[in-house]
């Protein structure tokens, strides 16, 4: 005979991965849309600012803490890291691609140089001191690369169809499913990389292109740099504490420093302006 406390707990073992599937679905289709609609009415470098948030990553990366023990949130930060060194080459090759070529084949061209980054990086055992080094000499040469794609110029989006913000929602809350279900079966490596996917950068690219066309889109996408490079710093304490602090102290630092870092260069970038 089950008892009260162990039919409770059954109920919400059983209940509650698809609770966190719901949670982290509507949290990236959230961001995606969210952030959409400020690039849209903003200048590039306040939405790039939003979209390097680890909105989509962060609740990812809890709920795995949820899942797992310390060690596992260990290789799993790891992977997210080394992921972060890649997304500068996903950048980069969709603006290069998108000053001149439409949404499908500029897309494609970042995510296929995602895909054979992620190749050749795999080829390394990585360590966090080792992906220290990566994260200062990808985006020592990362930054400098992307100015020439960087424009602080205003566009207004023509106005959207009714049905526009269902649709990237939906869109949206489709690919977190199909990455969510196909982690359960990876370790911690790869879970780290399926936290970090360029999804919501993705996203912003297939919904902004075709409407502030590629050029303008490509600036917002290039302005992500530094935010990512700050990304990376959060991430690399986390791996640090996560042995002293436990996983989610550990994930809360991580998210401290981001929200740190992003407010400040926003900050800065504003009395750079009134300065000038």
């Amino acid at each position: 005979m089950i008892g009260r406390g162990e039919f409770h707990a059954s109920a919400f073992s059983v209940t509650s991965p698809f609770l966190i599937l719901g949670f982290k679905m509507a949290i990236a289709a959230t961001i995606v849309v969210a952030t959409s609609m400020i690039a849209e009415r903003s200048r590039p470098f306040v939405a790039a600012m939003v979209a390097t948030l680890p909105v989509s990553a962060g609740p990812a990366l809890f709920f795995i803490a949820l899942d797992h023990d310390d060690a596992f949130m260990h290789g799993t930060l790891i992977g997210t890291m080394v992921t972060n060194l890649m997304t500068p080459v996903f950048c980069l090759a969709y603006a290069f691609v998108a000053q001149k070529r439409g949404v499908v084949l500029s897309l494609g061209s970042g995510l296929a140089a995602w895909a054979v980054a992620g190749l050749l990086f795999r080829q390394i055992e990585w360590t966090l001191p080792l992906t220290l080094l990566g994260l200062l000499g990808v985006y020592a040469l990362a930054i400098p690369a992307a100015q020439p794609f960087i424009s602080n110029q205003l566009v207004v989006a023509p106005p959207r169809t009714w049905y526009a913000l269902p649709l990237r929602a939906l869109a949206v809350s489709g690919l977190v499913l199909a990455v969510t279900t196909l982690s359960w079966s990876l370790g911690p490596y790869y879970s780290g990389t399926l936290a970090a996917l360029p999804l919501v950068l993705s996203s912003l690219i297939a919904i902004l292109h075709p409407r502030i066309g590629g050029p303008q889109t490509a600036a917002m996408i290039a302005s992500t740099m530094i935010g990512l490079f700050g990304f990376g710093f959060a991430v690399a304490a986390a791996i640090a504490t996560t042995p002293i602090l436990g996983r989610y102290w550990a994930l809360g630092l991580g998210l401290l420093i981001c929200l740190l870092w992003n407010g400040a260069i926003v900050i800065w970038k504003q009395r750079a302006k009134k300065t000038a």
